[in-house]
Protein backbone atom coordinates (compact mmCIF):
# COMPACT_ATOMS: atom_id res chain seq x y z
CA UNK A 1 0.00 0.00 0.00
CA UNK A 2 1.63 2.98 -0.65
CA UNK A 3 1.70 5.77 2.22
CA UNK A 4 -0.14 9.28 1.64
CA UNK A 5 2.50 12.08 1.64
CA UNK A 6 1.34 14.74 3.82
CA UNK A 7 1.83 18.01 2.68
CA UNK A 8 4.71 19.87 4.92
CA UNK A 9 2.11 22.18 6.72
CA UNK A 10 0.50 18.73 8.19
CA UNK A 11 3.68 17.34 9.22
CA UNK A 12 4.88 20.30 11.08
CA UNK A 13 2.00 21.34 12.84
CA UNK A 14 1.30 19.42 16.16
CA UNK A 15 -0.58 20.52 18.86
CA UNK A 16 0.36 21.61 22.16
CA UNK A 17 1.55 19.00 24.83
CA UNK A 18 -1.33 19.70 27.11
CA UNK A 19 -3.87 19.91 23.69
CA UNK A 20 -6.77 17.07 24.18
CA UNK A 21 -6.64 14.66 20.98
CA UNK A 22 -9.92 16.26 19.34
CA UNK A 23 -8.24 19.93 19.51
CA UNK A 24 -5.05 18.10 18.41
CA UNK A 25 -7.21 16.63 15.47
CA UNK A 26 -8.96 19.97 14.70
CA UNK A 27 -5.48 21.60 14.25
CA UNK A 28 -4.11 19.21 12.06
CA UNK A 29 -7.79 18.96 9.84
CA UNK A 30 -7.54 23.05 9.83
CA UNK A 31 -3.88 23.10 8.63
CA UNK A 32 -4.77 20.57 5.60
CA UNK A 33 -7.41 22.56 4.41
CA UNK A 34 -5.28 25.71 4.59
CA UNK A 35 -2.15 24.01 2.66
CA UNK A 36 -3.42 22.19 -0.21
CA UNK A 37 -1.36 19.36 -2.24
CA UNK A 38 -0.45 19.60 -5.73
CA UNK A 39 -3.84 19.36 -7.75
CA UNK A 40 -4.61 15.80 -9.38
CA UNK A 41 -6.83 12.55 -9.38
CA UNK A 42 -5.90 10.03 -7.63
CA UNK A 43 -4.28 7.17 -9.49
CA UNK A 44 -5.31 3.74 -8.82
CA UNK A 45 -4.91 1.96 -5.87
CA UNK A 46 -2.57 4.99 -4.86
CA UNK A 47 -2.78 8.15 -1.87
CA UNK A 48 -4.84 11.01 -3.38
CA UNK A 49 -3.11 14.38 -4.27
CA UNK A 50 -5.54 17.63 -4.59
CA UNK A 51 -6.84 20.12 -2.18
CA UNK A 52 -8.77 18.50 0.63
CA UNK A 53 -12.37 19.84 -0.06
CA UNK A 54 -14.92 21.30 2.08
CA UNK A 55 -17.98 19.97 1.32
CA UNK A 56 -19.73 16.78 2.51
CA UNK A 57 -20.20 16.02 -1.04
CA UNK A 58 -16.66 16.13 -2.33
CA UNK A 59 -15.75 14.20 0.70
CA UNK A 60 -18.39 11.31 -0.40
CA UNK A 61 -17.23 11.29 -3.89
CA UNK A 62 -13.28 11.50 -2.64
CA UNK A 63 -14.23 7.96 -1.12
CA UNK A 64 -16.37 6.59 -3.76
CA UNK A 65 -13.28 7.36 -6.13
CA UNK A 66 -10.85 5.51 -3.37
CA UNK A 67 -12.21 2.08 -4.57
CA UNK A 68 -11.76 0.31 -7.75
CA UNK A 69 -11.70 -3.42 -9.54
CA UNK A 70 -8.68 -4.10 -8.18
CA UNK A 71 -9.42 -3.38 -4.57
CA UNK A 72 -12.82 -3.48 -4.39
CA UNK A 73 -13.06 -3.86 -0.26
CA UNK A 74 -11.02 -1.18 1.67
CA UNK A 75 -10.27 -0.98 4.95
CA UNK A 76 -10.79 2.42 7.29
CA UNK A 77 -6.63 3.01 7.37
CA UNK A 78 -6.64 2.08 3.13
CA UNK A 79 -9.54 4.87 2.90
CA UNK A 80 -7.84 7.55 5.04
CA UNK A 81 -4.62 6.84 2.89
CA UNK A 82 -6.35 7.15 -0.91
CA UNK A 83 -8.72 9.94 0.36
CA UNK A 84 -6.25 11.95 2.18
CA UNK A 85 -8.94 12.84 5.05
CA UNK A 86 -8.26 12.58 8.84
CA UNK A 87 -9.23 9.30 10.19
CA UNK A 88 -12.51 10.67 12.56
CA UNK A 89 -13.71 12.50 9.47
CA UNK A 90 -13.37 9.33 7.10
CA UNK A 91 -15.13 7.02 9.81
CA UNK A 92 -18.31 9.74 10.26
CA UNK A 93 -18.98 9.86 6.64
CA UNK A 94 -18.68 5.84 6.38
CA UNK A 95 -21.42 5.89 8.73
CA UNK A 96 -24.03 7.78 7.17
CA UNK A 97 -22.48 6.20 3.79
CA UNK A 98 -23.84 3.24 4.92
CA UNK A 99 -27.27 3.71 6.23
CA UNK A 100 -27.66 5.57 3.10
CA UNK A 101 -26.87 2.72 1.07
CA UNK A 102 -23.88 3.73 -0.94
CA UNK A 103 -21.20 1.73 0.73
CA UNK A 104 -21.89 -1.63 2.69
CA UNK A 105 -19.58 -3.48 5.22
CA UNK A 106 -17.91 -6.20 4.11
CA UNK A 107 -15.46 -8.82 5.53
CA UNK A 108 -12.36 -7.24 6.05
CA UNK A 109 -13.47 -3.42 5.46
CA UNK A 110 -15.93 -1.69 3.51
CA UNK A 111 -17.56 -1.99 -0.35
CA UNK A 112 -19.96 -0.38 -2.34
CA UNK A 113 -23.20 -0.57 -1.55
CA UNK A 114 -26.34 -1.33 -3.51
CA UNK A 115 -26.94 1.90 -4.12
CA UNK A 116 -24.33 2.68 -6.65
CA UNK A 117 -25.62 -0.51 -8.54
CA UNK A 118 -28.61 0.56 -9.01
CA UNK A 119 -28.17 4.04 -10.11
CA UNK A 120 -25.63 2.71 -12.56
CA UNK A 121 -28.39 0.79 -14.27
CA UNK A 122 -29.98 4.00 -15.31
CA UNK A 123 -27.41 5.21 -17.43
CA UNK A 124 -29.35 4.01 -20.72
CA UNK A 125 -27.55 5.80 -23.30
CA UNK A 126 -24.28 3.82 -22.00
CA UNK A 127 -25.75 0.86 -21.45
CA UNK A 128 -27.00 0.79 -25.11
CA UNK A 129 -24.39 1.79 -26.30
CA UNK A 130 -22.58 -1.37 -24.64
CA UNK A 131 -25.04 -3.70 -25.58
CA UNK A 132 -24.53 -3.21 -29.00
CA UNK A 133 -21.07 -2.81 -29.36
CA UNK A 134 -19.29 -5.40 -26.87
CA UNK A 135 -20.01 -8.39 -28.75
CA UNK A 136 -18.39 -6.89 -31.82
CA UNK A 137 -15.33 -5.00 -29.82
CA UNK A 138 -14.79 -9.28 -28.23
CA UNK A 139 -15.22 -10.65 -31.58
CA UNK A 140 -12.29 -8.03 -33.24
CA UNK A 141 -9.99 -8.16 -29.95
CA UNK A 142 -9.95 -12.37 -30.63
CA UNK A 143 -9.49 -11.90 -34.44
CA UNK A 144 -6.92 -9.56 -34.02
CA UNK A 145 -5.17 -10.85 -30.86
CA UNK A 146 -5.37 -7.08 -29.75
CA UNK A 147 -7.05 -5.45 -26.39
CA UNK A 148 -10.07 -3.75 -27.66
CA UNK A 149 -11.63 -0.82 -25.95
CA UNK A 150 -15.57 0.89 -25.74
CA UNK A 151 -15.48 4.02 -24.18
CA UNK A 152 -17.81 7.32 -23.68
CA UNK A 153 -16.51 11.00 -23.61
CA UNK A 154 -16.99 12.74 -20.12
CA UNK A 155 -15.88 16.08 -20.14
CA UNK A 156 -11.91 16.50 -20.82
CA UNK A 157 -11.56 12.66 -20.05
CA UNK A 158 -12.93 9.15 -21.85
CA UNK A 159 -14.47 6.80 -19.43
CA UNK A 160 -14.41 3.00 -20.30
CA UNK A 161 -17.51 1.29 -20.61
CA UNK A 162 -15.70 -1.98 -21.55
CA UNK A 163 -12.28 -3.98 -22.60
CA UNK A 164 -11.68 -6.81 -24.20
CA UNK A 165 -8.54 -9.19 -23.66
CA UNK A 166 -5.52 -10.11 -25.90
CA UNK A 167 -2.22 -10.62 -25.11
CA UNK A 168 -1.38 -7.51 -23.36
CA UNK A 169 -4.25 -6.71 -22.03
CA UNK A 170 -2.75 -7.52 -18.72
CA UNK A 171 -0.23 -4.82 -19.53
CA UNK A 172 -3.09 -2.05 -19.95
CA UNK A 173 -4.11 -0.63 -16.40
CA UNK A 174 -7.48 0.71 -17.88
CA UNK A 175 -10.74 -0.66 -16.37
CA UNK A 176 -14.51 -0.83 -16.94
CA UNK A 177 -15.72 2.53 -15.15
CA UNK A 178 -11.90 3.89 -15.64
CA UNK A 179 -11.07 7.48 -16.82
CA UNK A 180 -8.43 8.77 -19.23
CA UNK A 181 -7.07 12.28 -19.86
CA UNK A 182 -9.21 12.59 -23.63
CA UNK A 183 -5.98 14.71 -25.00
CA UNK A 184 -3.97 11.71 -24.54
CA UNK A 185 -5.74 8.88 -26.03
CA UNK A 186 -6.65 7.87 -29.21
CA UNK A 187 -10.35 7.13 -28.38
CA UNK A 188 -10.55 10.72 -26.84
CA UNK A 189 -9.11 12.49 -29.76
CA UNK A 190 -11.28 10.69 -32.28
CA UNK A 191 -14.23 12.02 -29.58
CA UNK A 192 -13.25 15.12 -29.53
CA UNK A 193 -12.48 15.52 -33.55
CA UNK A 194 -15.96 14.23 -34.04
CA UNK A 195 -17.71 17.28 -32.02
CA UNK A 196 -18.20 20.71 -33.47
CA UNK A 197 -14.46 22.68 -33.42
CA UNK A 198 -15.79 25.65 -31.68
CA UNK A 199 -16.91 23.18 -28.79
CA UNK A 200 -13.25 21.00 -28.63
CA UNK A 201 -11.54 24.14 -28.70
CA UNK A 202 -13.28 25.14 -26.15
CA UNK A 203 -12.71 22.61 -23.77
CA UNK A 204 -8.37 22.78 -24.19
CA UNK A 205 -7.39 25.98 -23.98
CA UNK A 206 -4.61 26.08 -21.22
CA UNK A 207 -1.47 23.52 -21.10
CA UNK A 208 -2.33 19.76 -20.56
CA UNK A 209 -1.33 17.13 -18.53
CA UNK A 210 1.98 15.11 -20.20
CA UNK A 211 1.75 11.41 -19.19
CA UNK A 212 4.51 10.55 -21.45
CA UNK A 213 7.36 12.17 -23.55
CA UNK A 214 5.16 12.35 -26.60
CA UNK A 215 1.80 13.17 -24.97
CA UNK A 216 0.35 16.16 -27.09
CA UNK A 217 0.03 18.86 -24.43
CA UNK A 218 -0.14 22.41 -26.75
CA UNK A 219 -3.39 23.12 -27.02
CA UNK A 220 -2.59 24.16 -30.38
CA UNK A 221 -0.85 20.86 -31.12
CA UNK A 222 -3.88 19.65 -30.06
CA UNK A 223 -6.35 21.32 -32.05
CA UNK A 224 -3.74 20.75 -35.38
CA UNK A 225 -4.09 17.21 -34.66
CA UNK A 226 -7.74 16.54 -33.93
CA UNK A 227 -7.86 18.83 -38.03
CA UNK A 228 -6.06 15.74 -39.48
CA UNK A 229 -8.12 13.36 -37.47
CA UNK A 230 -11.22 14.60 -39.33
CA UNK A 231 -9.65 13.95 -42.80
CA UNK A 232 -8.53 10.85 -42.04
CA UNK A 233 -12.48 9.74 -41.70
CA UNK A 234 -12.23 9.89 -37.68
CA UNK A 235 -9.05 7.60 -37.75
CA UNK A 236 -7.23 8.44 -34.58
CA UNK A 237 -4.05 7.76 -33.37
CA UNK A 238 -1.99 7.44 -30.30
CA UNK A 239 1.56 6.98 -30.77
CA UNK A 240 2.79 6.03 -27.07
CA UNK A 241 1.21 9.68 -26.06
CA UNK A 242 -1.22 7.66 -22.73
CA UNK A 243 1.65 4.33 -22.17
CA UNK A 244 5.18 4.12 -22.95
CA UNK A 245 5.42 1.69 -25.52
CA UNK A 246 1.58 1.09 -26.23
CA UNK A 247 -0.22 2.76 -29.11
CA UNK A 248 -3.66 2.43 -30.20
CA UNK A 249 -6.03 3.35 -33.72
CA UNK A 250 -9.36 4.42 -32.69
CA UNK A 251 -12.70 5.89 -34.51
CA UNK A 252 -15.69 7.30 -33.26
CA UNK A 253 -19.14 5.94 -33.61
CA UNK A 254 -21.27 8.04 -35.28
CA UNK A 255 -25.38 8.66 -34.72
CA UNK A 256 -27.16 11.83 -34.69
CA UNK A 257 -27.98 12.67 -30.81
CA UNK A 258 -25.97 9.87 -29.65
CA UNK A 259 -23.67 10.45 -26.91
CA UNK A 260 -19.91 10.49 -27.95
CA UNK A 261 -18.57 7.11 -27.79
CA UNK A 262 -15.99 5.67 -29.98
CA UNK A 263 -14.31 2.04 -29.85
CA UNK A 264 -9.94 1.17 -30.26
CA UNK A 265 -7.63 -1.54 -30.67
CA UNK A 266 -4.37 -1.18 -28.38
CA UNK A 267 -1.32 -3.11 -28.82
CA UNK A 268 2.59 -2.87 -28.32
CA UNK A 269 4.29 0.11 -30.21
CA UNK A 270 6.68 -1.88 -32.22
CA UNK A 271 4.12 -4.48 -33.19
CA UNK A 272 1.36 -2.04 -34.79
CA UNK A 273 0.32 -2.07 -38.14
CA UNK A 274 -1.19 1.75 -38.24
CA UNK A 275 -3.04 1.23 -41.78
CA UNK A 276 -4.49 -1.75 -41.66
CA UNK A 277 -5.92 -1.73 -38.07
CA UNK A 278 -7.53 1.78 -39.05
CA UNK A 279 -9.06 -0.33 -41.85
CA UNK A 280 -10.41 -2.90 -39.61
CA UNK A 281 -11.64 -0.45 -36.88
CA UNK A 282 -13.45 1.65 -39.34
CA UNK A 283 -15.64 -1.15 -40.74
CA UNK A 284 -16.25 -2.41 -36.79
CA UNK A 285 -17.61 0.90 -36.21
CA UNK A 286 -19.11 1.15 -39.46
CA UNK A 287 -21.29 -2.44 -38.48
CA UNK A 288 -21.76 -0.92 -34.78
CA UNK A 289 -23.09 2.33 -35.71
CA UNK A 290 -25.81 0.43 -38.13
CA UNK A 291 -26.89 -1.85 -35.20
CA UNK A 292 -26.73 1.09 -32.44
CA UNK A 293 -28.79 3.64 -34.98
CA UNK A 294 -30.19 1.65 -37.30
CA UNK A 295 -32.76 4.91 -38.20
CA UNK A 296 -30.55 7.28 -37.12
CA UNK A 297 -27.43 6.61 -38.55
CA UNK A 298 -25.37 9.69 -40.48
CA UNK A 299 -21.84 9.53 -41.41
CA UNK A 300 -19.54 12.54 -41.95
Amino acid sequence: MTVTVLPAAERTTTAPHHATPAAAHRAAESAATRHPVESGRRASGGPRSGPIPVSMIERMTLILDAFDAATPTLTLLELVERTGLPRSTVHRILDQMIRLRWLAHSAGGYRLGMRTLELGGLTADHNEIRDAVSPLLHELSQRTGMVGHLAVLDGREVVYLDKAGGRVAAALPTRLGGRMPAHATALGKAMLAALEPTIAEAAFRSRLPRLTPRTLCEPDALHRELGQIRLRQGVAIDREEAMVGIACVAAPLRGRGAPPAALSLSGRAEAMSYDRLARVVLEVVHEAGRALFPHRTRWR
